[in-house]
């Protein structure tokens, strides 16, 4: 999927013309992307995967579940595991039937041109499918989490680019969600050590202690 000649337009909640759709997110979500995150592949940036759920009778697209999909992203292009994200679907379901797809995630602030194409994929899996971004590197000490919907923005027959407009979004914690997620914010790491770099900080902590 090409990814170079993709515009992105970016709105937030403030300048909606439409609020009538929503999104809940539940904070086990929160916590399996930021795993997910900091066990990600050295050379990728973010990680991205599929978001799990259902729809609520009020209309609130309701986020109970995730799994990544490994990705591999350039400004060039976007290629995603599809037959990974199937079969991790199907095992899913085979525990949570009444779980489907709601939409996808990604970590980082914001959306890029890359995403509108990741997002395409989604629209072939389910109707207008929920975006939701989470800055795992927790700037400014607080993790943004934003959800966002998107459509195609046309001129005649040609598409021009992707319009993605943020939605209001709940996230609901009790209190022993809110102090892990405190913990979380306070201890966050961008990537977890490899054996080499544990060993060596283990060997320097045994000399110290020396």
């Amino acid at each position: 999927m090409a990814a170079s000649d993709r515009t992105v337009l970016q709105f937030s909640s403030s300048s909606s013309s439409s609020q009538s759709l929503s999104a809940k997110v539940h904070p086990l979500v929160i916590f399996n992307i930021c795993d997910c995150y900091v066990r990600r592949p050295d050379q990728a940036d973010r990680v991205i995967g599929t978001l799990l759920g259902s729809v609520l009778p009020d209309g609130t697209v309701d986020i109970r579940n995730s799994y990544a999909v490994p990705h591999n992203e350039s400004i060039e292009q976007v290629a995603l595991d599809i037959e990974y994200h199937h079969n991790m679907l199907i095992s899913h379901q085979k525990v949570n039937p009444k779980e489907i797809i709601v939409g996808w995630y990604s970590t980082g602030l914001g959306v890029t041109g890359g995403s509108a194409l990741i997002h395409e994929f989604y629209s072939r899996e389910v109707p207008n499918p929920i975006h939701l971004t989470v800055d795992t590197g927790f700037t400014n000490g607080a993790g943004t989490i934003k959800a966002y919907v998107s459509n195609n923005l046309s001129l005649g027959e040609r598409q021009i680019a992707a319009q993605f407009q943020e939605i209001p979004l709940d996230l609901r914690m009790v209190e022993a969600e809110r102090i892990g997620f405190d913990m979380l914010k306070a201890t966050a790491v961008d990537k977890i050590p490899s054996d080499l770099e544990r060993d060596g900080s283990i060997n320097a902590t045994s000399a110290s202690l020396d």
